[in-house]
């Protein structure tokens, strides 16, 4: 049963603990990343045998394949699946940026460029669950930042791949799939292998081996963040209905028994009735024995003296989302600091972000969202900066920069600027 807390009774401590895997899977990630780079596809199908059960004769996803699997579809969730993807586009085409270029006296230009990244790898989840979403969200702002290709590796457990997954990669722009999951994805995205190709991002998110794995790689290429175990947290009153709260709290504790579901109240009633709520809806659930683990190890009902304090303890914790369940949710908008998302009013529940209103759900977990943001378009360009000073330009201005660079010991750099104003 989900425990109940008054805070300022109990130490914050107490309060504020986070969810903490106990295993350590460092070393077994780094031992798949080494056979991977050394033996490259042979490792790839070596670990699709022992860990998924398949052999693999090919890793790609042929064209015929792809083409056969989007065939079988429900015609309906295609429908769907496009009509998400335009919400998403939409939400996404607003964060577009331009370069900008200033041109100063004495014909000084200084600018920034934005460059695409030209090879972005996609990772998607094929353990628990299958997630055509994450490959929407992710995929989506990447096409619309201009990456050349776009590069998908999920596992399978089958040889074939999900026809829903298939559908929603051609619906968002995905070059190439490859049937590879776990640790030696992100490892043979990182480095290549002869079949997949080596990429200068990674995204998408994935269990602890993962996330060590992409943690490992990071510098050989770069990567969107570290995701942990899904969390929600739902600032509501009791204004609102338990069995409503009930069932946002269970939407992201089906997720993963290390998964965390917090509700702040003002209320200890109400506080009750959603503790009373969670114990009918979570045996009716199809993943019922991993939402019970998750509410009895990790959910929380905080009660606090007012709303406003509510929102203090939301940004002492950062959520990865959200819920500021309340009539006039405006009012509260800017006093919330710290979440990944936030979902507005009481007919905002989690799951429209998941999957249809546009925004992202590749969002900061572990209370990172104190320094991070949700995945967009800024993390598929790069910017690169650009100066240039006409020889009268420079003139004015090399002494000053002599000057500078003596300060710090490197006359080189000095010399460098006043040489050319000699010739």
């Amino acid at each position: 049963m989900i425990k109940i807390y008054k805070y300022g009774e109990v130490a914050n401590e107490e309060i504020f603990a986070r969810v903490t895997p106990t295993f350590n899977v460092a070393e077994i990630v780094s031992a798949i990343i080494d056979d991977v780079k050394e033996n490259k596809d042979v490792a790839l199908k070596g670990y699709a045998e022992q860990f998924d059960g398949v052999k693999l004769d090919s890793l790609e996803v042929s064209q015929d394949e792809w083409d056969e699997g989007c065939k079988n579809v429900d015609p309906a969730f295609l429908e769907i699946l496009q009509e998400a993807s335009q919400n998403i586009r939409k939400f996404h085409e607003k964060q577009l940026r331009q370069g900008f270029r200033l041109e100063e006296k004495d014909g000084v230009v200084i600018g920034q460029k934005i460059t695409p990244i030209e090879n972005v790898g996609l990772y998607v989840p094929g353990g628990t669950a299958s997630y055509p979403s994450t490959v929407l969200m992710d995929a989506i702002p990447a096409k619309i930042a201009g990456c050349k290709q776009l590069v998908m590796v999920t596992p399978t457990k089958t040889g074939k791949i999900s026809p829903d997954i298939l559908a929603a990669a051609k619906v968002a722009g995905v070059d190439r799939i490859f049937k590879v999951g776990g640790a030696q994805a992100i490892a043979a995205l990182a480095y290549g292998t002869e079949s997949v190709p080596k990429v200068d991002k990674i995204v998408g998110p994935g269990n602890a081996f993962v996330a060590e794995a992409k943690k490992q790689v990071f510098g050989a290429v770069s990567i969107d963040m570290i995701a942990g175990p899904s969390e929600i947290l739902i600032v509501a009153d009791n204004t609102n209905k338990a069995e409503h709260i009930a069932a946002d709290l269970l939407s992201q504790a089906e997720h993963d028994k290390l998964a965390s579901a917090v509700l702040v109240t003002d209320s200890a009633d109400f506080a009750k009735q959603v503790q009373a709520e969670l114990e009918k809806q979570i045996p009716q659930l199809p993943r019922s024995e991993i939402a019970r683990a998750s509410i009895d190890a990790n959910g929380k009902i905080i009660v606090a003296d007012d709303l406003h304090k509510a929102i203090e303890i939301a940004n002492e914790i950062a959520p990865e989302h959200l819920e500021l369940c309340v009539d006039e949710p405006f009012a509260y908008l800017d006093e919330i600091k710290h979440a990944g998302s936030i979902f507005m009013g009481k007919y905002c529940p989690e799951a429209l972000g998941d999957y249809f209103a546009g925004p992202n759900h590749t969002l900061p977990t572990s209370g990172t969202a104190r320094f991070s943001s949700p995945l967009s378009v800024d993390d598929f360009v790069k910017k690169s900066q650009f100066t240039y000073y006409t020889k009268d330009a420079l003139s004015k201005v090399a002494d000053k920069i002599q000057y500078f660079a003596n300060k710090e010991g490197l006359h080189a750099h000095g010399i460098s600027a006043v040489i050319r104003t000699k010739e």
